[in-house]
């Protein structure tokens, strides 16, 4: 599931007093709220806005939000802590979900991200933080039948899942070297001592489960794709009962410099327009070292040299290729004397 930034929905900073947070909600519901605005994107603003100051709005979920740390990005992989994924939002005679409701209209309930966190806290009778002015109700909360409690219990009852799945970026150096790098995240654990309860927990403070920095060693196999997803096994969560998880990291190929099509390797090389006229000789860095490459005349922008093993490893063993792909710039800092020229060779 994705992560949702419910201080960035808001707008508002990490450490916004609850009057700024109130405020910030209150100008948002009143733009998106769907009797005003009349636009497809709308009703799904309006239900992200509630959610988040469900959240931000109420002291023990915020509290438990922002132990999860800063480093999280909207939209980023999210798995949530062991045990949190089979609360779902039941607790009271019969299971329960909170759902938004403008005017007779049902427009779903809270999203995935907010279930895995904080079903435990939603059970219960019906409540609301609505806010109501200038004739409109913000945030109002309606409550209806979802599950029997018989299916509350069977879900708590299956065994948690414990893999974590992240996304790591990596560099085009990273895989040359073929060296173990060092991976870190947060490993977040269902507290032990109040068994994810939370409350007056003096262990986690409250939030029912505790995150803790980690890192391990990563070796990646040779000739890697983007998109690819490797499994260290026993890196995952744990449970009360011993078992673990596995860290599954799913392959994001980001370089500045290089392009990389399986173990081949792109790379621009800038030349200037008499460069490419007249040919010319270039040194370059290469993942293996520095090398001098010949340019012929007349070569044009996007035209590439074939540079045999000097790309990445492959599996069978040896080198793919460096595409050096041509570039063809204007120098910045022309004098008067070589715009006259430029001008010259456009005349003729």
């Amino acid at each position: 599931m994705e992560y949702k930034d419910y201080y960035d929905i808001l707008g508002v900073k990490r450490d916004a007093t609850d009057a700024e947070i109130k405020s910030a909600y209150r100008k948002l519901a009143r733009k998106y709220h769907p009797d005003v605005n009349k636009t497809k994107e709308a009703e799904s603003k309006f239900k992200d806005i509630n959610e988040a100051y469900e959240v931000l709005g109420d002291k023990q979920k915020r509290q438990r939000y922002d132990s999860l740390g800063s480093n999280w990005q909207g939209g980023q992989s999210y798995t949530p802590p062991p045990g949190f994924e089979q609360f779902g939002f039941g607790g009271g005679q019969g299971g329960t979900y909170q759902s938004f409701n403008f005017n007779g209209q049902d427009l779903g309930g809270f999203s995935d991200f907010f279930s895995s966190l904080f079903g435990d806290m939603m059970g219960g009778g019906a409540r609301t933080h609505g806010m109501n002015f200038d004739g409109f109700d913000f945030g109002g909360v309606g409550q209806q039948q979802r599950t029997s409690r018989r299916k509350t219990q069977q879900q708590e009852s299956k065994a948690e899942n414990l893999d974590i799945t992240m996304n790591l970026n990596i560099t085009i150096k990273d895989l040359f070297d073929q060296k173990p790098i060092t991976v870190k995240f947060n490993n977040i654990e269902r507290c032990t001592k109040c068994s994810g309860n939370g409350g007056y927990c003096s262990e986690c403070g409250g939030t029912g489960f505790k995150s803790e920095p980690k890192s391990i060693k990563v070796k990646f196999p040779p000739n890697i794709t983007e998109g690819q997803k490797i499994r260290i096994k026993g890196e995952g969560k744990s449970d009360s009962y011993g078992r673990k998880g596995d860290l599954y990291l799913i392959i994001n190929i980001k370089d500045k410099e290089y392009e990389v099509n399986g173990s081949d390797i792109t790379k621009e090389i800038e030349i200037t327009p008499p460069e490419a006229v007249l040919g010319c000789k270039k040194e370059i860095e290469t993942l293996h070292g520095k090398i001098s490459i010949k340019i012929p005349p007349k070569t044009s922008s996007g035209q590439a040299l074939r540079l045999k093993d000097l790309g990445l490893p492959k599996k069978g063993g040896g080198y793919g290729n460096l595409n050096a792909k041509i570039k063809i710039v204007i120098p910045k800092n022309l004098s008067d004397k070589q715009i006259e020229l430029y001008r010259k060779i456009a005349e003729l």
